[in-house]
């Protein structure tokens, strides 16, 4: 007999009652979990975060939602802040990542149909790619996994091996609207591509008339140490689709763009109707208030090389259990050679929470806020379950 709550999540049988800063607490038992979870990259700020919770009672207080068909004075300011520290020139506001990259699929190809070459529609694409669950950022991905039993796939993506200009710049052709493609791949196994790989992919889309288009939904908004995760490589694309860290846990997405790139989005083109309502303008707007407070980016990178370094070192003293970290800042993974799904449920009964990825990594994921003293609790507890399972013969 099918569940109440349909079955598409393989759920741990565990429940949280509250959470506080890095520390989330069980139903049962009132246990405390170090949680480098933070809901897959989306708790930015933590649990309970003074600054969040009182910016959303205050507005809860006043008004919740009112759509788009009025202006929303806290719509624009964030848009504003937004504007102010990225490449953009305009911000489209939205409630998930999936819905911010399908928005931005719809911005680029209108973008060439208002220049009046309707026929550049494609969308190169990058294997190990996640871009969302719905069907056309699942064809995005070509994921076979992610899309059994869902096709026909939507027509308009041609994907290339992440990481390899030269086949990319191959696949171009005179349909080719766009390059999009994840600075980090999160799902995809916390991969990094070379560093000129971007800049490579800047020159390539200037040559060819096309847009980039980053997906920084997981690597935005500090997950790497900048604002931006495309900061690290010098570039600026044309557009980049964010969304969980931006609302520190309250649903949220965006969508922003250059002036040119957005040149076709005229009104009554695309909507949503709870993005960007007061609710969660009030909570992201309290989450930049924080992320670009004085000293706040450089601390994570601080704590983020220390993490590196202490994840190396786990590397090298249990060869038989990790074969390596990757990532960039606070967007961290290790390499198993022991099954990622046992290790994850191991740490979590240890009191740490993980989340898996593909190619057997298990994914490390603080909110930003996070002390040394919670990354020394952390590697405490990664060796332990590495120590134990070196003594079982792992």
């Amino acid at each position: 007999m099918i569940p109440a709550v349909m079955p598409t999540y393989g759920r741990a049988d565990i429940a949280f009652t509250h959470g506080e800063g890095v520390y989330l607490f069980d139903v049962d038992e009132g246990r405390r979990y170090l949680d480098f979870c933070a809901g897959i990259a989306v708790n930015s700020l933590g649990h309970a975060h003074p600054h969040l919770v009182e910016a959303l009672t205050k507005q809860a207080a006043k008004l919740w939602h009112t759509s788009n068909l009025y202006r929303i004075p806290e719509q624009e300011k964030l848009a504003e802040r937004l504007v102010e520290h990225s490449f953009a020139d305009t911000v489209f506001f939205c409630n998930s990542g999936a819905e911010a990259v399908e928005a931005g699929m719809k911005l680029v190809r209108r973008h060439h149909s208002a220049g009046g070459e309707p026929e550049r529609s494609r969308i190169i694409t990058c294997t190990g790619s996640f871009h969302g669950r719905t069907l056309g950022t699942l064809s995005a991905a070509n994921n076979p996994k992610h899309l059994d039993g869902f096709g026909p796939m939507v027509d308009g993506f041609d994907q290339v091996p992440f990481g390899n200009l030269n086949e990319l710049r191959a696949a171009i052709t005179g349909e080719t609207a766009a390059i999009l493609i994840e600075p980090v791949q999160g799902e995809g196994g916390m991969n990094v591509p070379d560093a000129q790989f971007l800049q490579g992919l800047r020159a390539t889309a200037d040559e060819f008339n096309l847009l980039l288009f980053l997906d920084e939904v997981q690597s935005g908004m500090g997950r790497t140490g900048k604002l931006w995760a495309y900061e690290w490589d010098s570039i600026k694309p044309d557009v980049i689709a964010t969304a969980k860290g931006i609302g520190g846990g309250f649903p949220m997405g965006a969508v922003l763009a250059t002036e040119d790139a957005a040149r076709g989005m005229t009104a009554g083109l695309h909507g949503s109707t709870f993005g960007g309502n007061q609710l969660a303008m009030a909570v992201s707007n309290a989450v930049l208030d924080v992320i670009l407070g004085d000293g706040f980016l450089g601390k994570v990178h601080t704590v983020a090389r220390s993490f590196q370094a202490m994840l190396s070192g786990l590397v090298d003293a249990y060869p038989n259990i990790f074969e390596s970290w990757r990532g960039m800042g606070l967007m961290l993974g290790l390499k198993c050679i022991v099954p990622n799904g046992d290790m994850m449920t191991r740490l979590r009964e240890a009191g740490l929470l993980t989340v898996v990825a593909a190619d057997n990594v298990v994914r490390l994921l603080p909110p930003l806020t996070v002390e040394e003293q919670h990354v020394d609790e952390a590697v405490a507890i990664l060796g332990q379950v590495a120590s134990e399972w070196t003594s079982e013969g792992g």
